[in-house]
């Protein structure tokens, strides 16, 4: 099993170390997620600028995993809305990219937000939807999903839960982003300590 995993390790690129971050670079950064999280708070899950994006993206889902059936045609919004940010993320962590994989990451979680409010309104069906097919016919994704999973009832509860680990995912990837720019520090200071003791 160790050998397995180390196995694994070597080909993600695990064990290599992430690219550093200047600490004007990382300061930069943490405005930026720090504006942003005020942001979404102040939104109270409303739609955010950035879900504009997502918008486009959770469309192409249907029209792509379309061609699999209804099922997947429903589920295929979100699954590509939550893709997309995922796969980036997983391509800069193999290239050890840090503030590009942290900027990813953190957008990922923010889709569960997107998700959330959608999810939330499956009972009410209040929010105006969009559509890349037929306009005739546009249907509520999480309004079908959760009917088919008899649990339409739960709507709001489960769109809490979503809503809740895509702060905490978002928060958590800005916390790892401190620590990475902490331990790049640490290891600069003990460099140039070691340099100038020699």
């Amino acid at each position: 099993m160790q050998a397995y995993l180390e196995t694994i390790a070597d080909w993600s690129s695990a064990n290599e170390p992430w690219r550093p971050i200047s600490r004007p670079v990382l300061v930069a950064w943490l405005i930026f997620y720090a504006a942003f999280l005020l942001y979404a708070f102040q939104m109270h899950g409303a739609f955010l600028f950035i879900d504009l994006a997502n918008l486009v993206v959770h469309e192409g889902g249907h029209l792509l995993f379309g061609w699999f059936g209804p099922t997947l045609m429903i589920w295929g919004g979100t699954l590509l809305q939550w893709a997309v940010p995922f796969l980036m993320a997983a391509y800069f962590f193999t290239a050890r990219q840090t503030t590009a994989f942290a900027f990813c990451s953190f957008f990922f979680f923010e889709n569960w937000l997107y998700t959330a409010t959608y999810m939330a309104d499956a009972r009410a069906m209040v929010l105006p939807l969009v559509t890349a097919g037929d306009s005739d016919f546009i249907e509520h994704d999480w309004h079908t999903i959760f009917t088919s999973l008899g649990v339409l009832q739960y709507d709001t509860t489960i769109a809490g839960i979503i809503r809740t680990l895509g702060w905490l995912g978002m928060l958590a990837t800005v916390g790892w982003l401190v620590w990475q720019g902490f331990l790049n520090h640490k290891k600069r200071d003990a460099v140039e300590l070691r340099l100038s003791r020699s």
